[in-house]
């Protein structure tokens, strides 16, 4: 099967190289592909002076786009499996060979790497942990089915849902939606253990008042996906 790994990246000058040469030396088997999301630092002349694949954003797209645009180009070029690692250098890529297995064999069309289920490692904030399972209970009343990591952005995707989510892709904070657009599709999600990092250098893009934010928008369209489509136990 051939393999596309997406790196979205926005602003990662500090981290983009080691995800990168990661990838490289774990799995020179696949391709990857770094979305620089118009990056206001060096992350651009960092991809162009050490040669690496990449996409450049002319307009600032925000993490639904960036990843919808890997996904888009994934079916340009016939992709059997997409997985999608974000580029501030958090997800152990180590874990990819655990994942492709699954979407192999039939077993999952997606996968998501999960730091609460061994619960070992960098687990965020305790505000962060709070929000992620308030979502994990809506999501589990919206569609019967229980996620633990739902903000996790470390996936891999089978062939039929790089297409969908080519074509439709939840923006802004899109990876709870995701889940729920899976589920609705009749898509088969797995959870696997990972053990993430902390962040070495760089801020990420959700502050306390983006959370609040972020929990507020994705609670109600979270909902408005239950009211809407009425979800029922399978």
């Amino acid at each position: 099967m051939r393999v596309l790994i997406i790196v979205p990246a926005y602003n990662e000058e500090k981290n983009i190289s080691r995800v990168v040469e990661e990838i490289k030396k774990n799995y020179p088997q696949y391709d990857y592909l770094v979305i620089n999301d118009m990056s206001q630092d060096n992350t651009k002349k960092i991809c162009v002076e050490s040669g690496y694949n990449f996409l450049d954003h002319q307009i600032n797209l925000g993490i639904g786009g960036t990843v919808q645009n890997g996904y888009q180009y994934a079916v340009e070029n016939d992709y059997d499996i997409a997985i999608q690692v974000d580029g501030d250098g958090q997800h152990d890529v180590q874990y990819i060979q655990e994942m492709i297995p699954k979407i192999e064999s039939g077993e999952a069309d997606i996968v998501i790497g999960s730091r609460f289920m061994e619960k070992e490692g960098f687990q965020s904030s305790n505000i962060r942990r709070l929000g992620i399972k308030i979502l994990s209970v809506i999501i589990w009343f919206c569609t019967w089915k229980k996620v633990k990591d739902v903000t996790s952005g470390f996936r891999a995707v089978n062939k039929r849902f790089i297409h969908i989510y080519a074509r439709d892709y939840p923006q802004d904070y899109p990876e709870p939606e995701a889940i729920v657009a899976a589920i609705m599709h009749g898509g088969k999600i797995t959870e696997i253990p990972v053990i993430m990092r902390e962040r070495i250098s760089g801020e990420s893009s959700i502050n306390l008042w983006k959370s609040v934010y972020y929990m507020i928008k994705v609670s109600i369209a979270l909902l408005i996906c239950r009211l809407g489509f009425g979800i029922r136990r399978s």
